[in-house]
């Protein structure tokens, strides 16, 4: 049995470098919890169908929202699999195409994953942009809406999915 935090390398190394600066923000609202656990999705369905769907792992938020894992298909590289926003307010959908956009995305530093909100950095964010261009060759997003186009595609087929799985947005 693995003491890894999950089955996604890139996660673990995530996991790392958070248990490495402590219990201090390095993206403003995020925050790792434990893999796959329960945050609420059981309120939009209760069909195995769609809960089997989501793997969440991290707060995206201080006020309840999550990031999770949406299985849009069955592939074994779960860091290539489609970010989904679970949000406090009803809000779902896709804010990344993959884990290591989702890493990028962080960077902005605000929850909201809006540059121009931000008004201080979180305590650890300048060690998180060293461990993220040095771990993955990663920077902050030089154009946000680029991002957010290339994710677009993943929404719509995701929004699809919650239409015909009976859920609205």
């Amino acid at each position: 049995m693995s003491d890894a935090y999950s089955p996604v390398p890139e996660l673990n190394l995530l996991k790392a470098f958070a248990d490495r600066v402590g219990r201090v923000y390095y993206s403003d609202g995020f925050e790792l919890h434990e893999y796959g656990a329960d945050v609420g999705l059981g309120t939009w369905s209760e069909e195995p169908e769609f809960l089997s769907r989501f793997i969440p792992f991290a707060c995206a938020n201080g006020s309840g929202s999550s990031y999770a894992f949406w299985r849009c298909d069955d592939r074994a590289d779960l860091a290539g699999l489609p970010i989904a926003f679970i949000g406090d307010e009803g809000d779902l959908y896709i804010v990344a195409r993959n884990l290591l956009e989702l890493f990028q995305l962080l960077a902005i530093d605000d929850e909201a994953l809006q540059p121009e909100f931000v008004e201080e950095h979180s305590e650890a964010h300048e060690e998180y942009l060293a461990w993220l261009e040095e771990t993955f060759g990663l920077r902050p997003p030089e154009d946000i809406d680029a991002l957010r186009t290339a994710a677009k595609e993943d929404d719509d087929r995701f929004q699809s999915w919650l239409a015909q799985m009976g859920i609205g947005q």
